[in-house]
């Protein structure tokens, strides 16, 4: 482990990355002790002010501290997203891996579906899953995890007909294991190392899915200090305040950066040749 860490450290992308999701995961963690203001006190006198040493990155159209907003936005939109590609990224790793284990007219059959949910973009996908379910977080969540499923699945299989190969498969197909148990147990922890770096890469993208379904109003709800849902709010008043749109925009620039980052710091320091 302490190699593994070395090795990730030791890389620009790496380093850079881990500091970066560091910071994130302080807001998500200790977000809620660290914010100067509730996230929905409203000031009256105290609307569109400037960055100040009263108010860091100012204040809201309502009166309302932009950086408490911030840090308690943090932990909704982190955490669902980190929840939102867990979830789909354990449904494709199943699906995928079973597929390879399977074979023949299954496979077939598994893989021309995935190909078919594939050919609608994500985004797209996720707007249909919520326009069916309703407007809130908690569809918001099932619908971008759904969204990440076939393409999971596509990248699990490649890796698992490899293993699918290896002695210690062909063993347990010997001893009479059933095919959950191999699958379980034999395939998915020998390709988790890809399937680890895809994952950190997808969550930068569904913190973004998850901002734009809040920005066309189908994810959180108002008076939620969801970051996209910030956005949403602040557009109509950058002309006065151009701080209210600016912190939250940057806060998903460079919470998907770092998970972007942190993705191709594990990939090297996963990568058998380095």
């Amino acid at each position: 482990m302490t190699e593994f860490w070395r090795r990730l450290l030791r890389t620009p992308q790496g380093l850079l990355g881990c500091a970066i999701v560091g910071l994130v995961l302080v807001a998500v963690v200790a977000g809620g002790w660290l914010t100067p203001y509730g996230a929905s006190d409203m000031q009256a006198l105290a609307r569109y002010k400037a960055p100040s040493a009263q108010h860091w990155l100012g204040t809201d159209q309502y009166g309302r501290d932009i950086l408490s907003r911030l840090l308690a936005g943090a932990r909704s939109t982190v955490v669902m997203a980190v929840v939102a590609t867990v979830v789909g990224t354990l449904g494709g790793a199943v699906l995928g891996t079973g597929s390879a284990y399977l074979g023949g007219r299954a496979d077939e059959f598994i893989m021309r579906t995935v190909d078919a949910v594939m050919a609608i973009p994500s985004l797209l996908l996720a707007l249909l899953v919520v326009s069916l379910l309703g407007s809130n977080a908690a569809n918001a969540l099932l619908a971008i995890s759904i969204a990440f499923v076939p393409s999971m699945a596509r990248i699990s299989r490649s890796v698992a007909l490899t293993v699918r190969k290896q002695d210690y498969v062909s063993a347990a197909v010997a001893r009479g294991e059933g095919a959950g148990y191999i699958v379980w147990r034999e395939m998915l922890p020998n390709v988790a190392a890809p399937i680890v770096v895809e994952m950190t890469i997808r969550v930068s993208f569904a913190v973004m899915l998850f901002a734009t379904l809040s920005f066309l109003g189908l994810g959180a709800q108002p008076p939620a200090p969801d970051w996209g849902l910030m956005v949403s709010e602040a557009r109509q008043f950058l002309h006065r305040s151009p701080w209210i749109l600016v912190w939250p925009s940057a806060a998903i620039a460079i919470t998907a950066i770092g998970f972007n980052l942190l993705g191709d710091g594990l990939r090297d320091a996963l990568n058998p040749r380095t």
